[in-house]
């Protein structure tokens, strides 16, 4: 499997189009922290908390201080949050002519990149002993939906402020970027292939296997889809080592010195990857077919490769490539296999 790419590109010292940061080595950093008061309030402020008799809904943030920020080092992303947030919010009962208000607050003072979204404290009070039931109806009902919210900023911070930290090199200042896809509007319309997945090659002669493989990575689904998505990610985590990739429908992909070689057949946003995938050292003209598939574990991500045509005598080593070159590689280089800090 040494043979994959060839020498360890990260030792290299490319030269780039901008004259900056070669191969992503050196630190750099984006300020969040503007965005995240934004975030925050756009995602807190206006949250209703309804049971059959009471409502409950977030009417402002009296306090959110803190910093955040993106991080890029040795093409490793990393982010920085720290937050202390206070909030007030307003009851009433649902049902009566009683239309009395009560206004209450919650506090959360620890949401940090030391804490998952679970280890958060969240207290809440009332003003007014009467309103002791619609501060029930928040911390049951109510703590749970801040959490979630809490839960979409982190997501949101991370998928909004990777773009654009792993920086191209100079062979991508040539590619057509055009034909990389990486948002929701891709839509999932190609056939499915044949269970044969040299069906449209030569008939094989030689014995296959089916391969499945499942690994958990510590980010979120849309995070995992987008390292496999994502132009400048996959050159990070290939060490550069991408001649072509247009991921599309029916596009191409050309990685670790044209080693690995294939055309992308379905990609369903944040779920299902499905590809013609071969080794060089194949025979020739033969694919196999390979789904990765993207679920949600607990705070975490879990992938599964399952692929099916993969020649018997290489068998061992792809299995390996998948291993080294792929899962060892972006967890190592996105910090995927440990809690991010």
């Amino acid at each position: 499997m040494a043979e994959w790419g060839k020498g360890d590109p990260r030792w290299i010292v490319e030269e780039r189009p901008d004259a900056t940061n070669p191969n992503n080595w050196h630190w750099k950093e984006k300020n969040a922290t503007q965005w995240s008061k934004d975030k925050l309030n756009e995602l807190l402020v206006g949250l209703k908390v309804e049971n059959e008799q009471f409502t409950c809904e977030v009417k402002e943030l009296k306090r959110c201080e803190g910093e955040a920020s993106a991080n890029n080092r040795k093409a490793k992303l990393v982010f920085l949050y720290e937050w202390h947030i206070e909030g007030k919010w307003e009851g009433w009962i649902s049902t009566g002519e009683n239309r009395t208000k009560y206004e209450g607050g919650f506090e959360v003072p620890n949401l940090s990149d030391e804490n998952e979204v679970h280890e958060l404290t969240i207290t809440f009070s009332v003003e007014k002993t009467k309103g002791e039931k619609l501060k029930e109806l928040m911390v049951q009902k109510g703590e749970s939906l801040i959490r979630e919210k809490l839960g979409e900023y982190i997501r949101s911070l991370k998928e909004e402020f990777s773009q654009g930290l792993i920086l191209p090199t100079k062979t991508s200042s040539t590619t057509n970027n055009s034909k990389i896809t990486t948002n929701v509007n891709v839509t999932a319309t190609a056939s499915k292939p044949s269970s044969n997945p040299s069906s449209s090659t030569n008939k094989t002669s030689f014995d296959t296997r089916e391969l499945t493989l499942e690994d958990t990575f510590k980010c979120s689904r849309p995070e995992l889809f987008q390292t496999f998505t994502d132009l400048n990610m996959v050159r990070s985590f290939t060490q550069n080592s991408v001649s072509k990739y247009e991921c599309q429908q029916d596009g191409q992909f050309s990685l670790f010195g044209d080693n690995i070689t294939g055309t992308f057949l379905d990609i369903v946003p944040y779920d299902r990857i499905e590809m013609l995938w071969r080794f060089k050292s194949w025979p020739k003209e033969h694919f196999s077919h390979v789904s990765l598939q993207f679920r949600d574990d607990i705070e975490q991500t879990k992938i599964i490769v399952q692929q099916t045509g993969v020649p018997e005598q290489f068998y061992d080593n792809t299995m390996e490539g998948w291993k080294r070159f792929y899962f060892e590689s972006i967890k190592a280089t996105f910090g995927y296999g440990a809690r991010l800090l």
